[in-house]
């Protein structure tokens, strides 16, 4: 049952987030400065942006671990952080450094977990998936960067939630079990969770986003499916890209030298496909922050 304090709103069809206007300052400067973002159910929503961008702070007001300092920002209808009580059950929380009791054994805090929800995932086929059981009697502390990853991610779902926030979930992974993560998203999506994803590995969020908002200097810059985002950034630029078709053993300089021939002055020609990196760099910049 909600608790006495939630105040459920009216939000667009099928989101269960909705952010708009979110400002959050420190020492008076405004490191999220008006911004807006959604999330669906039966979606994986990614939002990106480069470190200081406002991303972080961003999804803390989201998951109700700070207040905003202005706009609005409601979680599946409620306001995260007053009515935190009520969306407890209803929200999974998978944090980067996972906020593990490091003295513990692995199994025993995903069982803990567990045991706090009314309805949770079968502990047994989370431990399957995700591979835990090789050190299911490991403590937290002695676990690999990988190994606490996946045991943060089982203790997100494991409440069957309608909404997850999973923030680098397969940093430290080796392939196997990146992929293994990968599918437990997808079936999350599939089952009709909003999935909302922070991560720096830009391949993961180009796998896995049905909805991409990039972040930067305190606001979405932005936002779309990622061949819209593809199309739109190749559109909006310089550089015209070009697919064709070539033999075996092709040399690629014969099509600088016939683009020169026709008055394009220092083609830069390259093998290969345009990515949502390269789209996040023509967004935000190359330079170091």
């Amino acid at each position: 049952m909600p608790s006495p304090t939630a105040r459920p709103t009216r939000t667009p069809s099928g989101a269960a987030l909705v952010v708009d206007g979110l400002v959050k300052r420190y020492g008076g400067r405004a490191v999220v400065d008006g911004l807006a973002l959604s999330a669906r159910a039966g979606q994986v929503t990614a939002v990106l942006g480069p470190n200081g961008a406002g991303k972080t702070t961003t999804i803390e007001c989201c998951e109700g671990l700070r207040a905003p300092d202005g706009g609005t920002v409601r979680v599946l209808g409620l306001d995260p952080h007053a009515d935190a009580a009520a969306l407890r059950p209803r929200v999974g929380v998978m944090l980067q450094d996972g906020g593990l009791p490091s003295g513990a054994r692995a199994l025993e805090v995903l069982r803990h977990v567990a045991a706090m929800y009314a309805r949770p995932r079968n502990v047994g086929e989370l431990v399957e998936r995700l591979g835990l059981g090789s050190f299911a009697r490991t403590p937290v502390r002695r676990l690999s960067g990988g190994q606490r990853q996946r045991l943060a991610l089982a203790c997100a779902v494991v409440g069957r939630p309608e909404l997850v926030f999973l923030d680098e979930p397969s940093a430290g992974m080796d392939p196997q079990s990146r992929h293994a993560v990968w599918d437990l998203v997808r079936e999350l999506r599939a089952d009709g969770v909003a999935v909302v994803l922070t991560t720096h590995l830009l391949d993961e969020a180009e796998a896995l986003a049905d909805l991409v908002h990039v972040v930067d200097h305190g606001k979405v810059i932005a936002s779309g499916a990622v061949p819209d985002l593809l199309a739109r950034s190749a559109d909006a630029g310089a550089e015209v890209t070009v697919r064709f078709t070539a033999p075996p053993g092709f040399d690629v300089a014969h099509v600088g030298a016939w683009l020169a021939e026709r008055g394009v002055s220092d083609p830069a020609v390259t093998v290969g496909r345009r990515t949502l990196e390269d789209v996040f760099l023509d967004l935000t910049g190359r330079h170091l922050r």
